[in-house]
């Protein structure tokens, strides 16, 4: 199943203008505020009619404004999921999460209650008010919620934004759980780098009402073209990996294609998939092999391209196996390694500079 949009539309600033298509998985639509991502989503939704344009999704138009069709939003089935949620304080959980039952597609075979409350782990909490429920929870019950409506595809609009750091963490892994076990595509929208590069599987960069970039995360995270979108900062690579090894000092072995990586123990079991971000200022180049070093991870790689840009540092990719790697530098050091595209370098990068948060599954 995917989703085709071709929209424009006037806005204060601009007008919008983006066209792409979101393959099954979490599409993220990302970018700084006020660059039209909540307007595609939407649009997408219903709830905002475009000037003109076409969406459709698995072929079946939504809305085109040539043809004058426009659905309303209950005849799309589309599940949305807001920033607050949005429960009925005066319902129980387990009446929220039926209420969406309310309105579900009929004979379309969907999960029931009681697997959606295992997968977002809120069989303990249905017979609660929302009142009694952190925003974690809270967040956990409205995509159980829209989930049970039996939707064609799942809209989030920076669900976790209005959460403070260890209530994101808590609801990331259930993220992810749904994007791997449920067959639902999931349009994604944040401004947060780190979010989209952990639970993304396509990524469609937005720029003042245009796409900039749109393709798999992988690529898109990984080209320095990105990087003034990302922010110097944010600016780094996704590593596809599986877990091979659990060391008894306390270190877990993952396989990347240019090599293998050592982190901090993870809790998860050997054969995994899972992703790693590895932050472009987390990374140290070398001409030959390093030798002596305390870092364990180093991976060689040919420099595919180098992008200065107006401040003192220049942003190096590096193929690594199948994979690109971001290194960032400054241009004295790129000057005087006489660095240039082509050129065999070696990454090395510290086991303990990659956060946990930036560990995903699939």
């Amino acid at each position: 199943m995917s989703l085709h949009v071709e929209i424009s539309h006037p806005l204060a600033d601009f007008t919008l203008n983006v066209a792409f298509d979101a393959p099954t998985g979490i599409t993220a639509l990302y970018g700084p505020s006020g660059t039209g991502k909540t307007t595609v989503i939407n649009a997408v939704s219903g709830l905002l009619t475009p000037q003109k344009g076409h969406i459709s999704l698995s072929g079946e138009s939504l809305y085109d404004s040539d043809s004058r069709i426009n659905l309303p939003v209950h005849k799309r089935h589309l599940g949305y999921v807001f920033q607050d949620g949005r429960l009925f304080p005066h319902l129980s959980v387990r009446q929220n999460l039926t209420y969406g039952q309310r309105y579900s597609r009929p004979n379309v075979e969907s999960p029931s209650l009681d697997d959606v409350a295992d997968l977002l782990d809120i069989t303990g909490l249905l017979g609660r008010r929302p009142g009694s429920l952190s925003g974690g929870e809270k967040q956990r019950v409205a995509i159980g919620r829209a989930l049970l409506s039996r939707p064609r595809m799942l809209l989030m609009d920076e669900p976790l934004a209005a959460l403070d750091p260890a209530r994101k963490e808590e609801i990331l892994p259930y993220l992810e759980k749904m994007r791997d076990h449920t067959r639902i595509p999931i349009l994604y929208v944040s401004h947060s780098v780190a979010e989209v590069a952990r639970l993304a599987t396509w990524v469609v960069v937005l720029e003042k009402g245009r796409v900039a970039m749109s393709g798999p995360a992988e690529t898109v995270l990984s080209d320095p073209a990105m990087v003034h979108q990302l922010g110097l900062r944010e600016a780094g690579a996704v590593l596809p990996a599986s877990i091979i090894r659990h060391h008894a000092d306390g270190l877990t072995e993952l396989q990347v294609s240019g090599g293998c990586l050592f982190l901090p123990e993870m809790d998860r079991p050997v054969g995994l998939q899972t992703r790693v971000r590895v932050l472009a200022h987390d990374i140290i180049l070398s001409r030959e092999a390093p030798k002596g070093l305390s870092a364990l991870n180093i991976l060689s790689g040919d420099i595919t391209a180098i992008r200065a840009g107006g401040g003192p540092g220049v942003i190096i990719q590096i193929k690594c196996g199948e994979d690109h790697l971001l290194a960032r530098i400054t241009r004295r050091s790129a000057d005087a390694m006489a660095l240039k595209p082509g050129d065999h370098v070696y990454a090395v990068i510290k086991s303990v500079s990659i956060a946990r948060t930036d560990i995903g599954t699939g």
